[in-house]
C-alpha cells in the first residue's frame, strides 16, 4: 500500500514534508526501492545493551525516562551516533499511551508492564478513559527534540498493536499463551469489540502524535501475535489493528507491521495497511516473500541469539540473511526481535559496517 503519490497532511516543515529524510535510504526502502547501500537499524537499538544508556538510566524509572523529553530523545540519539545505523527508533513503550491515558500501570524491571488492576470485565472496559490529546505532549517534545539533532536520518515512531495491549490488560502482564485474552475474545464478544476499539484508538493517537511530531516512518509492533491462528487473527484482530493504522492514514509516512512469531499471518498482518512487514527470526525471508505473494518490502530477520556466537558465525548469518532478502521488492536489515541486553555494542557497530559494505 504505496503512499507516494498521495497528498499528505504533514507539516510543510516536517523532515519527510521538507524532503530531508525522502531520500534517505531507510525511507527508499520502505517504499520498494533498492537504495545503493542496504539500510540497517535494530529494534531496541536504545537501551539496556549500551552503557551510555544504563549510566544515563540512573535513578530513574523506564516510564518516567519515555515521558522525560530530554531523555528519551538523548536514549534514542545514542545507538546512531554510536552504531551509524540508518534511522533512530524513538525510545519509548508501547504502554506509555495507556498509562497516559489513566491506567495505572508501571515497567518492573525483569518482567515487564504490570497492571496494578487487570482489566476483564465489561464494567472494566467501560471505565477506561478516551487519552486526552494534551497528554502526548512530552512524546511530542522528545520527538522534535530528536529530529533537530538527527537530520537527514530518519526517525521510526512506534506504537504497539491492539492485541498486545489488550493482553497486557487481560492478563495485567507479561504472560506465556495469552489464555484469559482469548478467552475474553471468543466467550465475551462486545467486551472484546470495546475493548481493542479503545486500545486501538488510544495507541493510534500515540503513533499519530510521533509523526506530526517529526517521525518520518512508523511502526506497529505485536508482540504476542504468534498466540493466535489465522482465523482469529483476521476475524478479531486485524480490524483494530488497521484502526490504529488507520490514525496516519493522511499523514502519508510508510508504515511498517512487525509481529512476533507472525509466520503464519504475515499476509494477513500485510493487509491492514502496511506497506513494510517486519520478519521474526523463525521463517527466512525468502519464504516470508513468498508467503507475502512476492510485492511487499521486507525488514528483518537476523536471529537476536546469533549476536552473541563467533563473528565468522554471525557474519554467514547476516550475509545468508541479506542474500534472501534480495527475492523481495526491498529490505531493510534488522533484528528477528530486540537487541538482547547481554550484547557486546561493538558487535552491532560491526554488524552495521557489514550491511553497509554488502
Amino acid at each position: 500500500m504505496q503512499h507516494v503519490n498521495q497528498p499528505s497532511a504533514l507539516p510543510a516543515t516536517h523532515p519527510l514534508a521538507s524532503g530531508l529524510t525522502a531520500d534517505s535510504s531507510l525511507i527508499r526502502a520502505l517504499r520498494g526501492d533498492r537504495p545503493e547501500t542496504l539500510p540497517v537499524w535494530f529494534m531496541r537499538q536504545a537501551g539496556r545493551s549500551l552503557p551510555e544508556y544504563r549510566e544515563l538510566r540512573v535513578g530513574t524509572k523506564m516510564l518516567d525516562a519515555c515521558l522525560t523529553p530530554e531523555l528519551s530523545s538523548e536514549i534514542t540519539l545514542q545507538p546512531v551516533r554510536r552504531h551509524g545505523v540508518d534511522a533512530g527508533i524513538f525510545f519509548s513503550d508501547i504502554v506509555v499511551p495507556i498509562k497516559l491515558a489513566g491506567v495505572a500501570v508501571d515497567i518492573v524491571p525483569g518482567r515487564g508492564p504490570v497492571l496494578e488492576s487487570p482489566i476483564r470485565t465489561a464494567a472494566d472496559v467501560a471505565a477506561l478513559r478516551p487519552l486526552d490529546p494534551e497528554a502526548l505532549a512530552p512524546v511530542a517534545e522528545g520527538i522534535a527534540m530528536t529530529v533537530a539533532e538527527l537530520g537527514s536520518t530518519p526517525l521510526i515512531g512506534f506504537a504497539g498493536a491492539p492485541f498486545t495491549l489488550a493482553a497486557y490488560l487481560v492478563e495485567g502482564g507479561p504472560s506465556k499463551d495469552h489464555i484469559r485474552a482469548r478467552t475474553l475474545m471468543h466467550s465475551d464478544p462486545e467486551t472484546w469489540h470495546a475493548l481493542l476499539t479503545w486500545a486501538a484508538e488510544t495507541t493510534g493517537a500515540f503513533l499519530r502524535a510521533q509523526v506530526l511530531a517529526g517521525a518520518s516512518a512508523a511502526q506497529l509492533f505485536d508482540s504476542w501475535v504468534g498466540s493466535l491462528s489465522l482465523a482469529d487473527y483476521t476475524e478479531r484482530v486485524a480490524p483494530y489493528s488497521k484502526l490504529a493504522l488507520s490514525a496516519v492514514d493522511d499523514l502519508a509516512v510508510p508504515r511498517i507491521h512487525f509481529g512476533v512469531g507472525s509466520g503464519e499471518v504475515l499476509s494477513a498482518m500485510h493487509g491492514i495497511g502496511a506497506d513494510a512487514v517486519g520478519v521474526d527470526w523463525r521463517i527466512p525471508l525468502d519464504e516470508a516473500n513468498r508467503r507475502l505473494g512476492g510485492g511487499v518490502p521486507v525488514q528483518g530477520n537476523i536471529d537476536p541469539a546469533m549476536l552473541a556466537a563467533p563473528w565468522e558465525v554471525l557474519e554467514a548469518h547476516v550475509r545468508d540473511v541479506v542474500e534472501r532478502g534480495k527475492a523481495a521488492p526491498s529490505h531493510v536489515l534488522n533484528l528477528g526481535h530486540g537487541v538482547p541486553p547481554e550484547t557486546d555494542p561493538t558487535v552491532l557497530t560491526r554488524l552495521v559496517e557489514l550491511a553497509h559494505s554488502l
